[in-house]
């Protein structure tokens, strides 16, 4: 609505009520000319020669634009994390979640080679949870670089831990396909089980939230993969201390 070089055509005066309007535009858009005059102390000439300069043939037709312009803006509302994470733990308290936490634990447990894969956000939690596996006994490794080189002898007695939110990275999808042909175990943690990650996947663990974005952006809460990385990795923790006895 405010171009670069409209903003550069206005005067003194103008710019002052552009200033007004862009820190007061929900307010302005519902305000008479008059109203907007006292406010920023501008004649009702200054303010239907500004409207004109922004391609508007008058005061009504500018507030019908400023309308469209501040709705097209505004930012939408996004759940606090406490929603998310009841959420998660409403749908999986009656699931079989802790049944398939602790199988992916059995399979981890009697692997010489464990390893983490995911892009993004994704990636950053195929990072921790390898080190927090690590931390607790069970050596693993991270990929989260697409373009990394995956070789059969890494693959021997293994397993991939995948991450996704929407189980179709297509990065992630055929370094599995590669993974899985060179004989390593898939366990998935996706939102759904109904994904193609989870269906190439030997076990899948599904966490189901509702997807959020903001733009473009997936901000959908990560907290329940925390939640069931820590969990598998302090079974096998437990599993391995009972071997040890």
């Amino acid at each position: 609505m405010f171009s670069n070089e409209i903003i550069a055509s206005f005067n003194e005066l103008e710019t002052s009520l552009y200033n007004y309007i862009i820190q007061n535009s929900e307010k302005v858009a519902y305000m008479r000319i008059r109203e907007l005059a006292d406010e920023t102390h501008v004649s009702t000439a200054t303010i239907l020669r500004f409207c004109r300069k922004v391609n508007c043939e008058g005061f009504t037709e500018f507030k019908v634009k400023l309308k469209m312009h501040v709705q097209e803006n505004k930012k939408p509302m996004i759940k606090s994390s406490s929603h998310s994470f009841l959420e998660f733990f409403e749908r999986t308290i009656n699931g079989d979640i802790e049944a398939k936490m602790k199988k992916a634990a059995s399979i981890v447990t009697k692997a010489d080679n464990v390893i983490f894969i995911g892009i993004g956000s994704s990636g950053i939690l195929a990072e921790y949870g390898a080190r927090y596996f690590s931390s607790l006994g069970k050596f693993s490794m991270y990929i989260k670089d697409p373009h990394f080189p995956i070789h059969s002898k890494l693959m021997f007695n293994s397993v991939t831990i995948a991450l996704s939110v929407s189980g179709e990275n297509p990065f992630t999808v055929t370094h599995l396909h590669q993974l899985k042909q060179e004989g390593s175990k898939i366990i998935s943690i996706t939102n759904n089980k109904l994904s193609t990650i989870a269906k190439i996947s030997d076990l899948n663990i599904p966490y189901y939230v509702t997807e959020e974005y903001l733009e473009e952006t997936n901000i959908t809460t990560q907290v329940p993969v925390v939640y069931i990385l820590e969990s598998i990795a302090r079974e096998i923790y437990r599993l391995q201390q009972e071997e040890e006895l």
